[in-house]
């Protein structure tokens, strides 16, 4: 297989919420340029699926069942990468949840909790580690690496009823910017992704829902839904050594919607 300029052959990317949506999008066009995968999901079953859908691309790939926001389970899958690979290139903190939308006065402190231990501390732990492994890897005369948080554009435009996802995902961005001034120096890039409305099972009621097809989707220059595989070029980019000059951006991907 010819891969050209994105060639990603002896590159290990892990991707955490692989097994799906746009964490799968970019699995599948990290495994088709060539690079290993490794997937961490919650659910074994579903792991082992998206894993054997990247098989048939001939590389390596692995899948572990990792709770992002504990912090040892995140230590321990990082290990156990560095075991088996003996490096990672790539870390894509794109693992998250959402809570059902609802009127700010309903949301609770436990809401906030819920989402944060994920969707922010999750991703801090997942880049520091990956982070604490590629400035060893420089040190032994490797290059650093790469570090993508997945954010949202709801850290933008204001989300209705939605106020704790958007502060969660506000707070990536934040966390991104900060890193990426920090390791910068240590030869390691970071920078996060911001997906607009995407197909994935976080958007399930929405995605049925008429009214929302019809008021805001359609209000996108391209009028429609994101799918996961309109993820893929965007993490290959990130992964290559060919976005080595670029850090500390918030890379919005939502069909136009933003600018609209």
């Amino acid at each position: 297989m010819t891969r050209g300029l994105f060639d990603l052959t002896g590159k290990v990317a892990l991707v955490t919420g692989g097994n799906g949506g746009i964490g799968l999008g970019m699995a599948r066009g990290l495994a088709l340029h060539g690079a290993s995968v490794i997937i961490w999901g919650n659910k074994p079953e579903k792991n082992e699926d998206a894993a054997a859908e990247l098989r048939q691309f001939g590389g390596e790939v692995r899948c572990r069942q990792v709770d992002v926001a504990s912090e040892t389970a995140v230590k321990e899958g990082m290990a156990a990468i560095i075991n088996e690979f003996g490096r990672i290139d790539q870390a894509i903190a794109n693992a998250g949840i959402g809570i059902p939308r609802r009127d700010m006065f309903e949301i609770s402190g436990a809401d906030f909790q819920k989402l944060y231990s994920v969707n922010v501390e999750g991703v801090f732990f997942t880049l520091r580690e990956a982070a604490r492994h590629m400035i060893h890897q420089k040190e032994q005369g490797w290059l650093g690496g790469s570090l993508v948080s997945v954010g949202s554009t709801s850290s933008i435009h204001g989300a209705a009823r939605n106020e704790h996802y958007g502060a969660s995902k506000g707070a990536v961005a934040a966390l991104t910017r900060a890193l990426a001034v920090e390791l910068g120096p240590k030869g390691i890039r970071v920078n996060s992704i911001l997906p607009g409305w995407t197909r994935s099972n976080l958007t399930e009621g929405l995605q049925a829902w008429d009214k929302f097809n019809d008021q805001v989707i359609s209000r996108a220059p391209v009028g429609r839904w994101a799918n996961g595989d309109d993820f893929s070029a965007i993490a290959v980019y990130l992964a290559s050594d060919h976005s080595s000059f670029h850090i500390g951006d918030s890379i919005v991907i939502d069909g136009g919607y933003t600018v609209f």
